[in-house]
């Protein structure tokens, strides 16, 4: 969840991923009882792409003082290129975790976490000689 930067992090991915944004509906535009200073906070997010999908929101919480993520994304990537590009754009204010390099499994692999508090793994299989 986001608090109050759903939308923010909407065009972030949108522009990263090269996603569509689908539908983006506030807590102001719904028909239930709005918390007073969220009707501009997306209730939903959805963008989509040939191969990802997300959903956002915003949670009307305050946010905690540390929060809690559970979860990493996996990006397995089609390209040297693409890897390189999704790891600088997810590194614009937010942190390394493990740096972009070749691995012991043949593969070009890095974590970040990205300025919304979220870990993206990112990979790219190089492409085997048959023998």
């Amino acid at each position: 969840m986001f608090h109050g930067r759903a939308a923010e992090a909407a065009v972030f991915y949108k522009d990263l991923f090269n996603l569509e944004i689908v539908e983006m509906k506030r807590y102001g535009d719904a028909e239930f009882q709005t918390p007073e200073g969220a009707e501009d906070y997306l209730i939903h997010g959805y963008l989509k792409g040939p191969c990802l999908e997300l959903m956002l929101a915003d949670s009307t919480e305050p946010e905690p003082e540390f929060p809690v993520r559970s979860v990493s994304f996996m990006i397995d990537c089609d390209s040297e290129e693409e890897i390189q590009r999704l790891y600088k754009g997810l590194l614009e204010d937010g942190r390394r975790l493990m740096e972009l390099q070749e691995t012991f499994w043949g593969a070009v692999y890095a974590k970040v976490e990205d300025r919304f508090g979220f870990t993206w793994d990112l990979n790219y299989e190089q492409p085997r000689e048959l023998k």
